[in-house]
């Protein structure tokens, strides 16, 4: 793959992720956010499952070896746990603010994948790393200054803890698995797990609303976010270490915040987008001598 095509598909990526937040900051306030979830992830499993078996995708390595229980257990830590309890935490957190708190996800990685994935934490990539982080926490800081909810950030902290696990899992474990399937999977554990959690907590399907914007946050969640913008994330990831390409998270608090001052008129300032000088260097650091 040339360099420009990589780096195309990398700017696909940040910005089909860095809109996850926003629209869902759109979501919560109008429809239950759990069974939304379930309802999003489980058709993006049957459609991504369904388009491997039906395109004879496993049948090289035979389909009874795609180890379907694992990745959905993967998935409810990786999907189930990073976005359900996030999305709850948003009742009281902007999309802005969750976006910046995901982006640093890459120092949590970058650290467990040392011992955890026997990767080498060279002096060039712990620069890069630590620029992100200084980069993304300056971004913080103002915006906690705003008077951001300090329960919600907890909230979404664990669930980017989560996602951080299911990363390393995914990364150890489920490298080889065609990546259709790999990621529908994932998604099918999760969609059922937050249908189950959606409904035990009183959620119910009657509460969603019939509008066009819920209809546009659904088609954009399941084709822009979990079909898109999630298989070039497990495929970034397979093309280089854990900690270099989560690194690419770093770019999205500058991303999120323009998406979340255009889409939902979140306040945004100057000093946010001071972060993106270390963010840039940083990646520039952490992925320069990762293959493409």
């Amino acid at each position: 793959m040339s360099r420009l095509a990589y780096l195309a598909l990398v700017f696909v990526f940040c910005l089909t992720w860095s809109s996850a937040f926003p629209v869902a900051k759109m979501v919560v306030g109008i429809a239950p956010p759990l069974l939304f979830l379930g309802v999003r992830f489980s058709i993006a499993a049957v459609l991504l499952v369904g388009f491997a078996l039906s395109t004879g995708r496993l049948r090289t390595d035979g389909q009874a070896r795609v180890p379907w229980l694992m990745l959905m257990g993967f998935g409810v830590i990786h999907f189930a746990g990073y976005q359900g309890i996030a999305w709850i935490g948003m009742h009281t957190v902007s999309g802005g603010l969750t976006t910046i708190i995901n982006s640093l996800n890459p120092v949590l990685v970058g650290v467990a994948a040392v011992p955890f994935l026997g990767e080498k934490m060279s002096w060039r990539k712990a620069c890069g790393l630590l620029l992100g982080f200084i980069g993304a926490a300056f971004v913080v800081r103002n915006r906690i200054a705003l008077g951001e909810g300090a329960f919600g950030i907890l909230l979404v902290t664990i669930g980017m803890i989560s996602m951080v696990c299911g990363t390393l899992l995914t990364k150890r474990f489920a490298s080889g698995i065609d990546l259709f399937a790999m990621v529908g999977a994932q998604q099918g554990g999760a969609g059922l797990t937050l249908l189950i959690a959606g409904l035990a907590s009183g959620e119910r399907f009657t509460d969603f609303p019939a509008t066009p914007q819920l209809l546009f946050c659904f088609l954009w969640m399941i084709f822009g976010v979990s079909i898109a913008s999630f298989l070039l994330w497990f495929f970034l990831l397979r093309r280089g270490s854990a900690s270099a390409a989560t690194s690419l998270h770093f770019l999205m608090p500058p991303l999120g915040l323009l998406i979340g001052w255009a889409l939902l008129g979140e306040p945004l300032q100057a000093l946010d987008l001071l972060g993106v000088v270390p963010v840039a260097l940083g990646i520039r650091l952490a992925t320069s001598a990762q293959p493409v």
